[in-house]
């Protein structure tokens, strides 16, 4: 039996997680983080509401956790195209949450990177997840879990018109990209981060398209 937090519980992966995580009867106790409350009816659930820019209320959201599950991400758009905004959502709350988990010896950190995440990228934003990635890995969690899924399938709470094409135009192609730039469903990489984290890998790695689907 397991204690675990989640960030991230809004998007499509934290949803599904959450989902998920209710019927698994692996973890006793869920820390669901968030920056405003949320109403839970099962007692498993306990919603911490934090200042993610203060790293001690990380921390102590994170006490008696074993497992810390990651998704947070927005989009330039949500931070009207200010790139420091961005970065401080994208980088430092994952980078924090890791220093934080790292301090109170938390031997699982979990965390949704994209595919095509390369430091040296030309483009922003997978050269940043190239660097959360980079960073992350040198915090040493003994078992840190890299995921890399490519266009995400579910049904979003808010409005992305332009991801909303892609998911219906995608799919019809996907048999002509390499694998791990296929599209994904939410669900899939859920389920794939709850089975990983049931694991010790005593080392870092990375889940591409495949991996993902191998583990559900």
């Amino acid at each position: 039996m397991s204690n675990i937090a989640v960030f991230g519980s809004t998007g499509l992966i934290g949803s599904n997680l959450l989902k998920y995580l209710e019927h698994d009867t692996y973890f006793s106790k869920v820390n669901v983080i968030t920056r405003k409350p949320i109403h839970f009816k099962n007692s498993k659930f306990k919603n911490i509401v934090i200042d993610f820019n203060d790293i001690n209320s990380i921390q102590n959201s994170l006490k008696n956790c074993q497992i810390v599950f990651v998704s947070i991400g927005t989009t330039q758009s949500k931070v009207n195209w200010d790139l420091k905004k961005y970065k401080k959502i994208d980088y430092e709350i994952p980078i924090n949450i890791a220093k934080a988990a790292k301090k109170l010896n938390i031997k699982k950190y979990l965390i949704v990177s994209s595919a095509g995440a390369d430091i040296n990228a030309k483009g922003f934003y997978l050269s940043l997840k190239g660097q959360i990635e980079s960073d992350i890995i040198k915090i040493g969690i003994k078992n840190t879990y890299i995921f890399r899924p490519s266009l995400l399938l579910g049904a979003r709470k808010e409005n992305r018109v332009g991801e909303k094409i892609a998911q219906v135009i995608m799919p019809l192609f996907s048999f002509l990209l390499p694998k791990k730039y296929r599209p994904i469903k939410s669900e899939y990489v859920a389920k794939s981060m709850i089975n990983l984290s049931k694991t010790d890998i005593n080392s870092v790695k990375i889940y591409h398209y495949e991996d993902i689907i191998l583990s559900n």
